[in-house]
């Protein structure tokens, strides 16, 4: 089982202007034995320095990163191919990868990974996917790429984790009809990491970590 774990990686994909250290922080509030330490957790920083203000700034140090741009109505992407582009070399390097896990920009860059490559779009030679983590993601918006990436139910075992405060709650919910069967986890904070175990109850902690160690073995 050793020999296993070591190739069992998720990538962890960070929020917008912020870092994989940061995610990495975030993520440790949760419990290890619900199905961390059942993986190696891979925390890269986005393809692009922050164009702009930081929401962590005198919160966590810098420097803060970002995956891609977007306009205000979130129809309009620069650099996207780009970061495509370079998350698939970066993936075909450092991989295999089980999973994907993402907040906020990296969930919803992460879901879109997960689409195209369902829809041969992307990473053809790599295995495929066996879980995804997202907390407050979202769908993008524009027709061209929404023909491709959710075209189909995404048939990988996924969790959402949608606050009841999150200013992303709809478009969270939104995205979870793109996947198969997917997990539900709601919580009454906003745009956050929520603290398992302490505003989840014990049901929802086992569900989400039966589904992920579900996809392990």
């Amino acid at each position: 089982m050793e020999g296993q774990n070591q190739n069992m990686k998720i990538l962890c994909l960070h929020g917008f202007r912020t870092s994989g250290k940061f995610l990495q922080k975030q993520i440790s509030k949760w419990d290890p034995s619900l199905f961390l330490h059942h993986f190696q957790m891979d925390f890269p920083d986005g393809l692009f320095s922050a164009g702009g203000k930081s929401d962590i700034e005198g919160i966590f140090p810098p420097p803060y990163f970002e995956w891609f741009q977007f306009n205000k109505e979130f129809t309009e992407y620069t650099n996207l191919e780009e970061c495509i582009s370079h998350l698939c070399q970066y993936i075909t390097h450092n991989g295999p990868f089980h999973g994907l896990l993402g907040f906020s920009q990296g969930a919803t860059l992460g879901a879109l990974l997960l689409g195209y490559k369902a829809q041969g779009k992307v990473l053809k030679e790599h295995p495929p996917f066996k879980m995804f983590v997202s907390i407050s993601g979202s769908k993008f918006r524009e027709p061209i790429i929404c023909e491709v990436a959710y075209k189909d139910k995404i048939n990988v075992k996924s969790v959402h984790f949608i606050g009841a405060k999150d200013w992303l709650k709809l478009p969270s919910e939104d995205l979870a009809t793109a996947f198969h069967d997917p997990l539900i986890i709601r919580h009454p904070q906003g745009h956050t990491v929520p603290r398992l175990g302490t505003y989840l109850n014990a049901r929802f902690c086992l569900a989400f970590s039966y589904t992920l160690l579900d996809s392990y073995f």
